[in-house]
């Protein structure tokens, strides 16, 4: 069994802020997140280690993982289980929970992982629930095995573990002083449903008064993270009684019903007392989806110690020796010595191209200049875009240098669009051979994340906006130096000085939410790559090495999770 040795500086009876997530980013060898949602919640609980915040965190176990891909030679994804041995990372506990399901009892057990602070003084704990128990039936027993996996009818039972088992298991575990439950997206809103029932039954209310929601409201706050529909689970109200049974908050349907059904994003937002997107463009486009309700921004971030590379942490180490633990001294990194940025680059560009061939028989040069897209194939992040028009790519590739593009991120398991987008790259991949070389390399996770981020020369980024929240991988590349092409959405909004921390393709289109010009966008981010960014590079490298330092110096100082944190803290957690 996993043990650690680090001292736990607060018990369980001074922790004040539950964090609940469906999926967290602990550790790359722990596959309990698919993408962007889990490896944020990874990045926050790291930097609310480092700033000592009394924090708990819950998730789910997932057994079994996201999936592991693999893609076939004409590039269709299958997808395997992702097994890991369970007890090589994490510590059992010795309580158990339960939570009714259809009417059976579901026992939960607890793992927990330490997520320590940078200086080893202080650790956060992990709670990961597993209802992978013998006293439970075969298929209860799967619950907490797949992250997204199954159907609405699994998706509704693993919420139900994730909420209201998760809030049982806190307080078995002696976690009775919190004054904030923070759900992270959705998935963990029916946390705020039991603390209701648990009010109404306390005060045996039938039914819950205006004094019964503050009551819960007061406790909780709410994350929402993307526009996308798909991020806002529905369930039919008959599936909701089958499934919940005889909850008296289920009697208040004012508080998380539409069209027959329960909305979870509904339930959290009547629910909590601070509700927030995770960019300021995202928290008006949040406002507008929303009406009724007064919505925030904190915009994400990412937390610098993780995500910057070996190379260019010894830089940092050497010239602003306080980086690690106050992001903010980033601000001086427009005095790094060119040359050393430049060898900073040169060497997790080579460790980036050396792992791509390695793996995927790529061909590729360190020397030529690289283009990196990598995030979960969602028809809406565009990753086709750079390839809609192959003769004008040919065409700069030919007169403006050489290129060369990596390719990385999953397709859900569901989604065939997003197959058929990866299917895509191979067959125009294909086409463009010799003249420009592309790779799309398998199990896109947090150490392929952190190599490409690192490793390329740009960084590219095409949502169909304004359907980019946020966003963080472009953030993750500004810590290395690496400059952004990215449509005006999301976190790019804040973090586009133009030519100065890299560039837009196209214009700001605010929130209106007018339907995609493909032509428009990908006439802007040619003429950009041609007209501008690889004659800079070729012709200028000491202008290009002033870019990648001011995406250091004006990114990477402020769009991280330390900074992120504080404004939880002050605006959220203990206002």
């Amino acid at each position: 069994m996993a043990t650690n040795t680090t001292k736990i500086t607060h018990g369980p009876g001074d922790r004040k802020v539950a964090y609940f997530s469906m999926e967290i980013g602990i550790d790359p060898a722990i596959p309990t997140y698919s993408g962007g949602l889990g490896v944020l919640a990874g990045d926050t609980v790291r930097s609310a280690a480092d700033l000592r915040v009394p924090m708990v965190a819950v998730t789910l176990l997932h057994r079994k993982g996201y999936f592991y891909q693999r893609l076939d030679p004409s590039g269709w994804q299958r997808e395997e289980p992702a097994l890991w041995v369970v007890e090589d990372f994490l510590t059992e506990l010795e309580a158990r929970a339960s939570v009714t399901i259809e009417g059976r009892t579901v026992r939960l057990r607890a793992w927990t992982r330490n997520v320590v602070a940078q200086d080893e003084s202080y650790a956060l704990p992990v709670v990961l629930l597993d209802a992978d128990l013998p006293e439970n039936t075969d298929w209860d027993r799967t619950l907490t095995h797949f992250l997204y996996g199954g159907d609405s009818h699994y998706r509704i039972c693993q919420e139900m573990v994730l909420g209201i088992g998760g809030l049982r298991m806190l307080r078995e575990l002696g976690y009775t002083n919190i004054v904030r439950y923070h759900m992270n997206e959705g998935h963990a809103a029916f946390l705020a449903l039991e603390l209701l029932d648990e009010r109404l039954q306390k005060e045996g209310h039938a039914e819950a008064n205006s004094e019964d929601v503050n009551f819960v409201r007061r406790q909780c706050v709410f994350t929402t993270h993307t526009p996308v529909p798909a991020g806002h689970d529905k369930f039919p109200l008959d599936m909701v009684n089958h499934v919940l049974g005889d909850k008296r908050a289920l009697t208040n349907r004012g508080l998380f019903e539409t069209d027959g059904h329960l909305n979870m994003t509904y339930l959290a937002l009547n629910l909590s007392c601070f509700v927030n997107g995770v960019a300021k463009r995202h928290g008006e486009v949040a406002a507008r989806m929303f009406p009724r309700f007064t919505v925030d921004a904190i915009t994400n971030g990412v937390h610098a110690p993780t995500w910057t590379a070996q190379s260019f942490q010894q830089l940092f180490d050497r010239h602003l020796s306080d980086w690690r633990t106050d992001a903010f001294v980033l601000r001086s990194a427009d005095s790094l010595p060119p040359a050393e940025v430049w060898a900073a680059h040169q060497e997790a560009k080579e460790r980036l191209i050396h792992f791509v061939n390695r793996e995927d028989n790529a061909g590729m040069n360190s020397e030529v200049f690289t283009i990196g897209f990598a995030r979960r194939a969602a028809t809406y992040k565009r990753a086709a875009l750079l390839l809609r028009d192959t003769e004008w790519l040919k065409r700069i590739a030919t007169d403006a240098g050489n290129l060369q593009i990596i390719y990385a991120g999953k397709a859900h398991p569901h989604d065939r669009n997003g197959k058929e987008l990866i299917q895509h790259v191979f067959q125009v991949r294909e086409s463009l051979r010799p003249a420009i070389r592309i790779s799309y390399v398998e199990n896109y996770d947090m150490e392929l994340a952190k190599l490409i981020t690192s490793g390329v020369d740009l960084w590219l980024n095409t949502p169909q906006a304004p359907l980019e929240a946020s966003g963080t991988s472009g953030m993750k590349a500004a810590l290395n130096g690496i400059p952004s092409l990215s449509v005006l959405d999301g976190w790019w909004v804040e973090g586009c000085v133009e030519g100065v921390t890299g560039w837009a393709i196209g214009e700001d289109c605010r929130a209106d939410f007018a339907p995609a010009d493909d032509a428009r966008d990908s006439a802007s981010l040619y003429n950009k790559l041609e007209h501008v960014i690889l004659p800079l590079f070729r012709h200028d490298r000491p202008g290009y090495i002033d870019v990648m330092r001011h995406c250091i110096a004006i990114n990477g100082s402020f769009f991280n999770t330390h900074r992120m944190m504080h404004e939880y803290v002050l605006k959220a957690y203990f206002r």
